[in-house]
């Protein structure tokens, strides 16, 4: 990890620890190492496309890899087709390519969010990615490999970057927070990560905001309140008065909630989640499948918990919830909406 030198100037996470090497990126040894050894061999295509999801780390190891092959800054060209995505933004690259590099072998030039390219912008790049010029490298990043032309993929060397895992996304944060002075409860980090669905850079912009607000004390009632998640606690509750077949302390635990600032869009898909987490743990073969991140105490309590439901009430909850979140969007009234859910979870 690297940590660039302190200064008076405020930066947010994600730039204050950007990786400035291979070696300190994390979940995506599969390419780093790949492309470590593409460099010691010289074995370098001309045209690379980094894809993947959002904040996994593609454009990271573009730069990372640019900087390794070119020497000088002065040979890293790099464009924003999110914002830079007419014809014009392609032949202005076009109109360089002859010019050899400063004082080193190549010129490299950076294409990120490459499917925002208009058409025509398309065309033109494809007839130098069909043979660049010996002294040009591109690298090409997306989050929609699907937008790309079958054209552009087959003048590419593909790399496939990973959603990072939740045991990384904890591993780095417990990092970072040493290095910032925060104090920390590990399930607090593991909301931080489950809510990042894997991107790095959203799970450092909530550390961001959370260490603010908590004045450099993640505390996990605190992270799953500001980011309106519904908490494993409220979930154990939630099944518990369901099972209980208690009509009226269900709804107005369900109010208690809403107030405490819970994303309603959110509910469903948490209580769905930690109904399939009661279910997996009730087999030693599909156990494994369980996030393992929880601390003693929430485990103690969800295994506790799984014994105590049947597997077809899991399975028709699962359902319930699936259906209704589906539904949800052409809702005019969610709350509403889901307090019929629960009223269907309760006649199980």
């Amino acid at each position: 990890m690297s940590q660039k030198k302190k200064n008076n100037n405020y930066q947010i996470s994600a730039i204050k620890y950007r990786p400035l090497d291979f070696d300190n990126v994390i979940g995506q040894k599969h390419i780093t190492e790949t492309l470590k050894k593409a460099i010691i061999k010289k074995n370098l295509a001309k045209s690379f496309l980094f894809c993947g999801p959002k904040g996994v780390g593609k454009t990271t190891c573009a730069r990372i890899l640019a900087r390794k092959l070119a020497n000088a800054n002065a040979n890293i060209i790099e464009l924003d087709a999110a914002s830079n995505n007419s014809v014009d933004d392609i032949k202005d690259i076009l109109n360089q390519l002859n010019y050899l590099p400063i004082g080193g072998k190549y010129k490299i030039y950076i294409i990120d969010e490459v499917h925002m390219l208009s058409h025509s912008a398309f065309n033109a790049l494809l007839k130098v990615l069909e043979e660049p010029p010996t002294h040009v490298i591109f690298i090409l990043a997306t989050t929609k490999k699907n937008k790309l032309l079958p054209t552009v993929l087959s003048r590419c060397q593909i790399y496939e970057f990973k959603p990072i895992s939740i045991k990384n996304l904890i591993k780095y944060l417990s990092k970072i927070c040493m290095l910032e002075n925060v104090e920390y409860e590990r399930d607090a980090l593991l909301l931080i990560a489950e809510n990042a669905e894997g991107s790095l850079r959203d799970a450092l912009s909530a550390f961001d905001r959370l260490k603010l607000y908590s004045n450099n004390k993640l505390l996990r009632k605190i992270v799953a309140k500001q980011l309106g998640i519904l908490d494993i606690q409220y979930c154990l509750k939630f099944t518990d008065l369901i099972l209980d077949q208690n009509l009226f302390k269900t709804l107005l635990y369900f109010d208690q909630v809403i107030k405490k600032g819970i994303n309603i869009n959110l509910f469903l898909n948490n209580l769905a989640y930690h109904f399939r987490n009661l279910l997996i743990t009730k087999s030693p073969d599909t156990i494994t499948l369980f996030n393992n991140n929880y601390s003693d105490n929430l485990k103690l309590k969800l295994l506790a918990q799984s014994q105590k439901v049947k597997n077809k009430f899991l399975i028709k909850a699962i359902k319930i919830c699936e259906k209704t979140e589906r539904f949800l969007t052409k809702s005019y009234n969610n709350r509403l909406t889901l307090e019929i859910t629960l009223i269907k979870l309760l006649e199980i």
